[in-house]
């Protein structure tokens, strides 16, 4: 997304510093408006589904949260479970906000140009998989994902098989049905177009098999989306 307009940091600021609760929208060219009510970006964790509950149990060691947006996974890894987390996210907004709110360890930095450091656990959570942006990309993010990850390390992400979504005659074209494109807007401005990758579990399972990771299923949602754990093999 653009950095420079910064739409989800404008709207976590908004509503931590003046309660505003303006929502952020969300545009695709393949499906009518959406909103995201910016307090569901501070829920707690009995307010969390049941997914993400689950992926914060299965944390363990050093870990890394991308996109971590609030920081509300990464506060209750490190305030509840007591976890060293190092949470990252582009949005600069969002960063400011998750050190108020008492993160320790939170950055601006982009996932990809992470070089040296280690970790035991990296956590995507918010359809993980859209990080990607394309199909194509997903063996540069595997790849990526193996040299961050200690001895031992996991991955732990979910997303959604959107084949649900669409008819037959999209779904024999050749594009993947899970890219979109998006653009969010907030409060007038409008961010620039980017990619978001949806990835239905066979061709994940099938990634992290060609890139030297095991792939489990861990959990089912009620609306095709899924927890997956990878771990280096």
């Amino acid at each position: 997304m653009d950095k420079n307009k910064d739409i989800f940091g404008k709207a976590i600021a908004g509503y931590y510093k003046e309660k505003d609760e303006t929502s952020i929208t969300v545009h695709s060219p393949d499906f009518d408006n959406d909103e995201i009510p910016v307090a569901y970006l501070f829920r707690d964790f009995e307010e969390m589904p049941k997914l993400e509950q689950e992926a914060l149990k299965l944390c363990k060691g050093s870990i890394l949260d991308v996109g971590c947006g609030a920081g509300s996974h990464a506060l209750y890894l490190q305030n509840e479970n007591k976890m060293e987390v190092k949470a990252i996210d582009t949005s600069s907004g969002a960063i400011e906000i998750a050190k108020e709110r008492g993160l320790n360890n939170a950055v601006v930095q982009d996932f990809y140009k992470i070089a040296s450091e280690r970790f035991d656990s990296i956590l995507m959570l918010m359809n993980g998989t859209g990080i990607i942006g394309k199909l194509d990309n997903i063996d540069d993010f595997l790849q990526h994902c193996h040299k961050l990850l200690n001895d031992n390390g996991q991955l732990i992400l979910d997303s959604s098989d959107l084949i649900y979504l669409f008819d037959d005659e999209f779904i024999d074209s050749e594009e993947y049905y899970g890219e979109l494109t998006y653009e969010l807007s907030y409060k007038g401005e409008t961010s620039d177009p980017f990619d978001w990758l949806y990835v239905d579990k066979e061709i994940l399972q099938k990634a992290a098999n060609n890139n030297n990771f095991s792939c489990e299923i861990v959990f089912e949602g009620e609306h095709y989306d899924y927890l997956a754990i990878l771990k280096k093999v």
